[in-house]
């Protein structure tokens, strides 16, 4: 008998790998942490194969995880598509959204609770993850809308905002200034090493991490000041030193496929409203 591997168990997987962690992959799947962990299993029961090694707080694929990854994909689209192709005309969905960790606090809580409320016969595909990813999952036809952030003339800004530094102010005074970044590629890592550079400030990079809430916590501990835009810390003060170069400016970029259905055009309309008012 073949096996069948159920699509929300995929759709779980495909979370974790995508976000990095049990805790992010459980907001964007709706499943609790433990809910999430039992699907695993049963996936890996299923398959008969070890899918995830875990090293200190990371969870990493095993060779057959990086088999099924790919596999996993491509199933979820078809279903994906099927489902719309069946359902045309109708709020069915998934509108299939991707936006960068900045947006995540705010859009997962604000927008798609909204949206959803609005439209409760549509289904919701929510990825966190870089621009640069993003970008090219949409031109792969793997997301309908992508939220990221570009360069201020980008012809995709919807609205553009300053880059501050953030944290402790007793770090500034350092000769080696501590830094603490997200992994690469990262716009506002490079604007921060290329703008201490520029006044000739000696730099070292102390908090290297893909998470966002790490990279706060690193910042509210003092191991290091980074650079980001006023969603980072929205209920602290950015960090002014005279000894800091100023920052650049950011553009906050909205882009969707060519063809949207009607649940992914109005996903879309909502999430221009959302940023707009950020």
């Amino acid at each position: 008998m073949p096996v069948n591997l159920p699509t929300n168990l995929l759709r779980s997987f495909v979370a974790i790998v995508d976000t990095g962690s049990m805790l992010n992959a459980s907001e964007q799947v709706f499943v609790t942490q433990s809910a999430l962990s039992l699907q695993i299993k049963r996936l890996e029961e299923l398959v008969q194969q070890t899918l995830f090694l875990r090293e200190g707080r990371r969870l990493n694929l095993t060779s057959a995880g990086t088999v099924l990854l790919d596999y996993a994909r491509r199933v979820l689209l078809l279903h994906d598509e099927a489902v719309a192709a069946v359902s045309a005309g109708r709020f069915a969905g998934p509108a299939r959204i991707g936006m960068v960790q900045d947006f995540a606090d705010t859009l997962l809580t604000g927008l798609l609770s909204r949206f959803s409320e609005l439209h409760p016969d549509a289904q919701i595909y929510a990825r966190v993850a870089g621009t640069a990813e993003l970008q090219a999952l949409l031109e792969r036809r793997e997301l309908d809308i992508v939220l990221g952030f570009a360069a201020p003339n980008d012809a995709h800004a919807v609205t553009v905002a300053p880059m501050s530094w953030y944290g402790e102010t007793v770090l500034a005074d350092r000769e080696v200034i501590p830094l603490a970044v997200l992994e690469e590629p990262c716009r506002f890592r490079e604007a921060a090493i290329r703008a201490l550079e520029d006044a000739g400030l000696q730099w070292r990079i102390t908090v290297e991490t893909p998470n966002l809430a790490t990279l706060k916590a690193a910042v509210g501990a003092g191991l290091g000041i980074t650079c980001r835009t006023h969603l980072f810390l929205e209920n602290s003060a950015a960090l002014e030193h005279e000894r800091l170069p100023p920052l650049p400016r950011v553009a906050a970029i909205l882009r969707s496929g060519d063809k949207l259905d009607k649940a992914a055009q109005r996903l879309a309309e909502l999430a221009r409203e959302t940023v707009e008012a950020l």
